[in-house]
């Protein structure tokens, strides 16, 4: 197995063009944020925006919002409409590892470290949806199932989960 060295950090606006790749060819369908809601991510809240790179390249990240009160099919959210930094409550909306670098336990590293961050920030909760395929991960990370979700975004089937942090 190769070794790579691995660097979990904070976004900048020099990883938008990256962040936006990886986006575009990890989604499916028109589910993938575009670049002006990635963007609009970076700046407005990049203390929920982490990227990991291996050997200095952007290999996978995870973004978030934080609000009061959490309504997980509202597509607003997502371009951070009703974010509120001081918010208990995060909502994930992404978490994306390139095709290229999948299958090496990046989404984890990620998660970890982003609940991590969260606890940092006393945050509450953490909320996401996820496709049937990633619940049993959500759930071995700590998360718990609650509903499949009303939204459809992307024409997909979507499912809520949540961690408590406090």
């Amino acid at each position: 197995m190769a070794s790579y060295s691995s660097l979990i950090r904070l976004v900048t606006s020099a990883d938008l063009e990256r962040c936006y790749e990886i986006e575009s060819v990890s989604y499916e369908g028109d589910e993938a944020a575009t670049k002006e809601k990635i963007s609009t991510r970076i700046a407005t809240w990049p203390q929920g925006f982490i990227v990991l790179e291996t050997d200095g390249v952007v290999a996978g990240f995870i973004n978030g919002g934080s609000a009061f009160e959490v309504e997980m099919s509202n597509e607003e959210f997502k371009e951070l409409i009703g974010h509120d930094p001081d918010g208990p409550h995060v909502v994930i909306m992404s978490v994306v590892v390139h095709p290229a670098f999948q299958g090496r336990g990046i989404a984890r590293q990620l998660m970890n470290d982003f609940i991590a961050r969260m606890r940092a920030l006393h945050k509450s909760s953490i909320h996401l949806m996820c496709k049937e395929r990633h619940v049993s991960l959500y759930e071995s990370l700590g998360f718990n199932y609650v509903k499949v979700s009303e939204s459809d975004h992307g024409g997909m089937a979507w499912h809520e989960m949540t961690m408590q942090l406090q």
